[in-house]
């Protein structure tokens, strides 16, 4: 090998080092708005590998961790947002029978939490099974109304997930945000609020900007999702998130919005996609 050769292939060596250091470098994001992600959408990804690339893509926390995968996360320097609370999607605050054990769960829950620092719980309504939704409201005013102070003296956020039952969770009684919307306004506690799914809002009734902006400081959390299918973010599907994302920011929210789409691509990928689409 000649100098020029030699010089060259140096040349083309460095370059290649160069570009895969940066590839490991965070990316800066304009953090108008905190991105989180939703683990179970990566579950076939070790946890670790999937913090160690949510933090390097600009992301700020994880969503619905096992209190096990909490560590991980923290050593990666994300916070694990809305993890999993005393309640199931079908059986929840709703009725009244299950208000004692939802107590008692919640107040382990709250001291857990706030020992490791963790902002928020998420919670479910539970499934209609033939009760009235005034009915249904009222119980669930009722049993936040006994966790409701518990969550104020941890200075932990309660939110209650707004889902469709029209594809994904029929029956189930939280599905319509003006119904959400009452339950918490009737619970008065800066500590409960309502997990707004966008994914989920557009199958039920659409109007999502206007829904937001009309009912802001209601909404705790924000949920991310393609629809149709909960697949990718971008113009696959119907969903403008630029212009949601900017509406959200520009109403001041300080909350988390996680991403819970499920991949149809390599998902790495899609998640970085998604959240440099979001970075507004």
């Amino acid at each position: 090998m000649n100098r020029r050769q030699f010089v060259s292939a140096a040349g083309v060596g460095a370059a290649a080092l160069t570009g895969a250091v940066q590839a490991q470098q965070p990316i800066q994001r304009k953090g108008r708005i905190k991105q989180s992600v939703c683990r179970w959408c990566y579950n076939k990804i070790p946890t670790e590998d999937l913090c160690r690339e949510a933090a390097r893509l600009g992301i700020q926390a994880i969503d619905l961790l096992n209190p096990k995968e909490w560590p991980i996360a923290k050593k990666y320097g994300l916070v694990p947002t809305v993890v999993p609370g005393p309640t199931t999607i079908t059986d929840g605050f709703n009725r009244k029978e299950n208000h004692d054990a939802i107590e008692k769960r919640m107040r382990d829950i709250l001291d857990h939490a706030a020992k490791e620092k963790i902002p928020s719980v998420i919670v479910f309504s539970g499934n209609r099974r033939g009760m009235s939704d005034e009915e249904g409201l009222e119980n669930c005013v009722i049993g936040l109304n006994r966790i409701k102070k518990m969550a104020e003296d941890k200075g932990i956020l309660v939110v209650m997930e707004l889902l469709n039952s029209k594809v994904d969770h029929p029956d189930y009684m939280c599905d319509r945000t003006a119904w959400g919307v009452e339950v918490v306004k009737r619970v008065n506690s800066p500590n409960v609020k309502l997990l707004y799914d966008i994914y989920h809002m557009q199958i039920m009734e659409g109007d999502v900007i206007r829904t937001i902006r009309e009912n802001a400081q209601y909404i705790g959390h924000y949920h991310t999702g393609g629809n149709p299918g909960r697949n990718e973010i971008d113009d696959t599907q119907e969903l403008n998130y630029k212009a949601i994302t900017k509406a959200i920011i520009e109403l001041g929210f300080q909350g988390y919005m996680a991403h819970e789409f499920v991949p149809k691509r390599e998902p790495l990928k899609s998640l970085a996609e998604a959240v440099e689409l979001c970075d507004v």
